[in-house]
């Protein structure tokens, strides 16, 4: 624990409370990066001719950062000009997207690429640099080792999860190790300078905002409300950064509801006040009032306010048993956590840790 943080912060961004129930006894969870496979999946299909190849990746025990500075060297570009649309974990095998200037490399070049570390598998020419959240989601393919639980006790986790979704909290990659990037908040708040240089900036106020909106959320699971509309809820569009207002929760509503078509949103706070009103507002602005700092930094640093869905639907569930060890298949849209998913089934044993997004 990190003297610079309250207790209060640590349990709402590290430790919210679940919303399907206590946890099944702890598996082991990443035993080898082959336990935890993710696969991303583009928003587009890649155009076929322009400046850029779009690499399929898989990268194995390293970064996103660190395989676009290897692809940059390897094109002889600045490590700026290579793009990837989300970051993930290093210990595990992730296949990912990258976009790199063609300049004068053929695909052949890059499908000879072989390294410990990453290999690429396609090569596309695109018309674009590959931005940002340029994702529709991603596959997860999980191995949990040493399992102790019976299959009925895992059945009745997973009707939860099909039914209701998971609480989309965001998890401990976005925090940092130790949730040093809520340190480097911290320190912002206390002494008014702030971190050095613009990535180290961005993940100070992106953890500050997180913990906000974990906090809101945490509110409404405990509140029972949190996969549930209302009036006043903002109702978000599953898939898209678009939302409206709820006035009346008709049958039509719930049936979408259902469907995982829209979901109960909550704040990424910035500027002003949230566009919420009713109880919904109530739970964002009793949250503000006990992390005035952080709200008042996000405030200050220009972020308006958006929203962002309270839960994630988990689709394409599949099992697979094998003595003690289970592996789960699941998909989940651009920005949600597996680990979110996890937590909500069962405690785990000997994870390493993490040290990127899962979006």
């Amino acid at each position: 624990m990190h003297g610079r943080r309250a207790d209060a912060w640590t349990r709402a961004a590290l430790q919210p409370p679940r919303a399907h129930g206590a946890p099944l006894p702890p598996a082991q969870l990443k035993a080898i990066p082959e336990d935890f496979h993710v696969e991303e999946q583009l928003s587009f299909e890649p155009s076929g001719t322009g400046p850029h190849w779009l690499l399929r990746v898989e990268k194995r025990t390293a970064n996103t950062r660190w395989v676009a500075a290897e692809i940059a060297r390897l094109a002889g570009v600045p490590t700026g000009d290579v793009g990837y649309a989300g970051l993930k974990d290093r210990h595990a095998v992730a296949v990912q997207w990258f976009s790199v200037p063609s300049l004068a490399t053929a695909a052949e070049f890059w499908l000879n690429v072989r390294t410990p570390e990453f290999k690429v598998l396609e090569a596309h020419a695109n018309l674009r640099k590959l931005r940002r959240g340029a994702l529709s989601g991603n596959r997860f393919r999980i191995r949990l080792r040493r399992v102790t639980w019976s299959r009925e006790q895992l059945e009745s986790k997973l009707e939860a999860l099909r039914a209701h979704g998971a609480p989309n909290y965001f998890g401990p990659q976005r925090f940092g190790r130790d949730g040093y990037n809520l340190d480097r908040a911290a320190v912002w708040m206390q002494s008014g300078v702030a971190p050095l240089g613009r990535a180290e900036r961005s993940f100070a106020l992106s953890a500050a905002r997180s913990l906000v909106f974990n906090a809101v959320l945490a509110r409404r699971v405990e509140a029972g409300d949190w996969s549930q509309l209302s009036y006043g809820d903002l109702a978000s569009l599953d898939g898209s950064g678009s939302h409206f207002s709820i006035a009346v929760v008709d049958d039509e509503l719930r049936r979408r509801l259902e469907m995982f078509d829209i979901h109960p949103s909550g704040p990424l706070w910035g500027r002003g006040s949230p566009a919420s009103q009713g109880q919904a507002l109530q739970h964002e602005l009793g949250v503000s009032r006990e992390l005035t700092a952080v709200t008042d930094l996000l405030d200050a640093q220009g972020l308006s306010q958006e929203r962002r869905a309270l839960r994630c639907a988990i689709r394409d569930i599949s099992v697979e048993h094998d003595a003690a060890t289970l592996t789960l298949s699941f998909s989940l849209g651009r920005g949600q956590f597996a680990t979110a998913v996890l937590r909500e089934i069962c405690e785990f044993e000997g994870v390493p840790e993490l040290d990127a997004d899962e979006d």
